[in-house]
């Protein structure tokens, strides 16, 4: 029984942000089928950040897949190639859903008796995998290549309606200007602004930053639920920050805008592109965390075991 509406595919803009350059930088948060997330981090232009099946604890992980599984959209018949044939129709139809639903209950239940003889959830978590829906947060300045790639019928069914649901929120929102001293901030809202500056009145920009960075990182726990805790997130941060080695990757959805002059304007790179001193992935920003981390091999502190 559903405690909760089925999930589905989706995507929201989280943080939507254009450069003195033009250069536009895009947060989005998108729910999909988690067997295709290999796919989507085959993408290098992207930063990105997703539930974690690490850190989120197995019972939940199981609760989700009994209330709740993912089935695939297309049941399409077998030939050569990587693209299925037509789709199934019929008592073949309903037979292979009810195939895959019981394979999924299968697996939870295989699930909960790991958790029972007290393996970690980051075993028992791999059996219901091909099951769950995920969760991840992108950042990049570069979506062409994926949206002509992705949003293709060639694509697999499950990754092509995730990205054609980010290609829609991607269009329809309206990117905020952000000036050399601004900040690319998801998860940030008004209120947040508010109550960081009562805080912290000399430097509230510093404070938005580590919480926005924080927000990030919890997508991996699945924790965003409408709750706001800036002392929690702050102390988020510097768990992240100070650990060895570092969390880094949640600091590379926060940037502010090169302040480098550009040096190429050719067709490929584009005149916004950040030299010397580009870093990362993000064309036309910079991303807090080769502001905040120090190089690999740069920490005399960072050395090997």
């Amino acid at each position: 029984m559903h405690t909760s509406p089925p999930t589905t595919t989706s995507a929201n803009v989280i943080c939507d942000s254009v450069a003195p350059t033009g250069a536009r930088l895009t947060t989005i948060e998108v729910t999909f089928a988690r067997f295709v997330l290999a796919e989507l981090n085959t993408h290098r232009v992207f930063s990105r950040n997703s539930a974690s099946s690490r850190a989120i604890p197995a019972r939940k992980q199981i609760r989700r897949v009994i209330e709740d599984p993912f089935v695939p959209l297309v049941w399409a018949t077998e030939r050569p190639g990587m693209q299925g044939g037509d789709e199934l129709a019929g008592w073949r139809r309903a037979a292979a859903e009810a195939i895959w639903r019981a394979a999924a209950l299968g697996a939870a239940g295989l699930a909960r008796a790991m958790v029972g003889v007290g393996v970690h959830k980051s075993i028992g978590n791999r059996l219901v995998e091909p099951f769950i829906w995920h969760t991840a947060i992108v950042t990049a300045t570069d979506w062409d290549s994926f949206f002509a790639q992705r949003c293709s019928p060639l694509a697999q069914p499950e990754l092509r309606v995730a990205a054609e649901a980010m290609r829609a929120a991607f269009e329809a929102s309206a990117p905020a200007p952000v000036g050399l001293d601004g900040w690319h901030l998801p998860y940030i809202i008004g209120e947040d602004t508010v109550d960081v500056e009562a805080m912290a009145p000399e430097e509230p920009i510093e404070i938005l930053k580590r919480v926005s960075v924080a927000r990030c990182a919890r997508v991996s726990y699945l924790t965003h639920d409408g709750r706001r805790d800036l002392e929690d997130d702050l102390d988020l941060y510097e768990r992240l920050v100070e650990a060895r080695p570092p969390h880094a990757s949640p600091l590379e959805h926060v940037a502010t805008p090169c302040r480098h002059m550009p040096i190429t304007f050719d067709d490929v790179l584009g005149p916004d592109v950040c030299r010397p001193g580009h870093r990362g992935n993000l064309r036309g920003w910079d991303q807090l965390r080769h502001t905040v981390l120090p190089e690999p091999g740069s920490d005399p502190d960072d050395k090997e075991p």
